[in-house]
């Protein structure tokens, strides 16, 4: 997992703890993380307009194939957590790299996900990403460096 996130395609979202998040310790439960990486990570298709829904529509499904995460520290019950996620692959499957930041923008949390494209109605396995969602990649990421067909 690499820390910079400059030049790559990037959407946050920001949340407060709530008591249900929490274990008996009263950290917020290891599983729950997973629920603040999605809502980036939905941001972030949002962003470039191929939401979860989109991607059903374009005939793929993109289940979660693996996932590292690393616990630097502790959220708290109402503590502010403000997810990033990054784009960092989209030709052949979908890793997006994430970052969770307290208030003051101290790094609590590290993690990574890789999703693969599946054909929506055969369930198979498909080689690359879809060409409708490297399009819009490649439209986003021109317009993130300044630059226009």
């Amino acid at each position: 997992m690499r820390k910079s996130f400059a030049g790559y395609l990037t959407a946050s979202i920001s949340t407060r703890v709530p008591f249900h998040d929490l274990d008996a310790t009263g950290v917020v439960w290891h599983g729950r993380y997973f629920k603040y990486l999605e809502s980036a990570r939905c941001a972030l298709l949002e962003s470039l307009g191929y939401s979860y829904e989109a991607m059903l529509e374009s005939g793929f499904l993109w289940p979660v194939v693996d996932s590292q995460i690393r616990y630097v520290h502790p959220f708290t019950l109402n503590q502010q957590v403000k997810a990033v996620a990054c784009l960092r692959e989209w030709e052949f499957h979908l890793t997006v790299d994430y970052r969770l930041e307290n208030e003051e923008g101290q790094v609590c949390t590290r993690a990574r996900t890789v999703q693969v494209p599946v054909d929506a109605i055969t369930s198979e396995l498909r080689l690359g990403c879809p060409p409708i969602f490297v399009q819009k990649v490649e439209e986003a990421m021109r317009l993130l460096n300044g630059q226009e067909d």
